[in-house]
């Protein structure tokens, strides 16, 4: 039980400070779940993160789903879910009440505009980090800057892309046991 609630409170402070969604809060999943509470390894995030971005839905839930359940079957995944979205949920709400009052004012315009500044940064820090754990040779690094350009470029879903970079994966496991059966 107190795990659950633990896991409720870290995913509903993961919700609540993490502006810009799901790509903003890699940091902090990292530094709680991986590092904090050794809910999952680095690499065990990265395909916790890679499954929610190609299932149906907000990538930070699919991510909370995840661990949850990885951790505590259904009332893990219930109560992570719920602790990610209750900060939203009440933000939202309160924000809709009296937004349309206060969006015009040149402060509230000012404090929106570098709060996406700080996400940028806040993205950037998770793709160095990404970068450090995934792209470690010749083939990896052709396969991002490939899978980059094929989603900033076409109009290709990104599960596509995951899938296609999943097989190119499969694909150079096998002839590199090829090769090395010669």
């Amino acid at each position: 039980m107190r795990e659950l609630a633990n896991m409720f409170w870290v995913f509903m402070k993961i919700g609540g400070l993490t502006f810009g969604g799901g790509y903003a809060m890699l940091p902090m999943l990292q530094s709680e779940v991986v590092e904090k509470h050794g809910w999952a390894t680095e690499a065990e995030l990265l395909d916790c993160y890679a499954i929610g971005q190609c299932t149906p839905g907000i990538i930070s839930v699919n991510v909370a789903t995840y661990i949850g359940y990885r951790r505590r079957g259904l009332p893990g995944a219930a109560l992570s879910t719920f602790g990610v979205v209750f900060p939203s949920l009440v933000i939202i709400m309160l924000i809709a009440s009296f937004l349309q009052n206060i969006s015009q004012i040149g402060l509230v315009a000012h404090a929106f505009a570098g709060i996406r500044v700080a996400v940028a940064a806040l993205i950037l820090s998770a793709i160095v980090q990404l970068w450090n754990g995934s792209v470690v040779d010749r083939f990896t690094t052709a396969l991002f800057f490939a899978a980059f350009a094929v989603s900033a470029f076409t109009p290709l879903q990104p599960v596509a892309v995951v899938i296609a970079a999943a097989l190119c994966g499969v694909a150079a496991k096998a002839l590199e046991a090829k090769r090395e059966a010669k």
